[in-house]
């Protein structure tokens, strides 16, 4: 099977029921990256204890809007963790210093500037802040793929907008697997070879 340089981007990665690794068992992620070099991608469904008002308190950003104040902070992957994470929705009159803009999808943003938005008012309408990311070196995703360890969601992008920003926490796995078709309790997780 080949694979073109950008073909898991902008989809959802469902971890199936045999992944074993503790990082992601469970986990729903949106790919923002996949390159010969390898992937990148951020948990969806995993929040920690940090809301945005400890969190911004901690970077020196003063937040007053109410309905964000609570909102979690996610735990995006095992990788840089201490670096935060930003996906929103991609806004073409709006950019910030550090933003990758994923074709036909979200944009992901790296940089304060988008925090300083928020924290004004005038940053994206709807966003989910994680820490870390996930990542897969080169063929490493593919190779987890082939075994039965994630199963990758094409989904048009309303869809990915309804389970990400709209769709609580607990229920966006059993959401993305709903929208395949599947029953999460009804899956092996042992691969099946013919």
């Amino acid at each position: 099977m080949s694979f073109s340089a950008d073909h898991l981007a902008n989809q959802f990665l469902i971890a199936m029921p045999g992944m074993v690794d503790p990082n992601f068992a469970g986990s729903l992620i949106y790919l923002f990256e996949h390159t010969e070099r390898g992937a990148m991608g951020l948990v969806l469904n995993r929040p920690t204890e940090v809301d945005l008002a400890k969190l911004f308190d901690k970077i020196d950003l003063k937040l007053e809007i109410a309905p964000l104040l609570e909102q979690p902070v996610y735990f995006g992957g095992p990788v840089q963790v201490e670096r935060g994470f930003v996906l929103h929705e991609s806004n073409p009159n709006v950019s910030y210093s550090s933003s990758l803009v994923i074709p036909g999808g979200l944009t992901m943003t790296t940089s304060k500037d988008v925090l300083e938005a928020v924290a004004a008012g005038s940053g994206p309408q709807k966003f989910l802040m994680t820490l870390g990311y996930a990542g897969w070196g080169a063929g490493q995703l593919e190779e987890e793929i082939s075994l039965n360890g994630w199963i990758n969601v094409p989904l048009s992008r309303d869809q990915m907008i309804d389970i990400i920003f709209n769709t609580p926490s607990s229920q966006r796995y059993q959401r993305a697997m709903g929208l395949l078709g599947f029953d999460p309790s009804h899956l092996s997780g042992e691969a099946g070879h013919a």
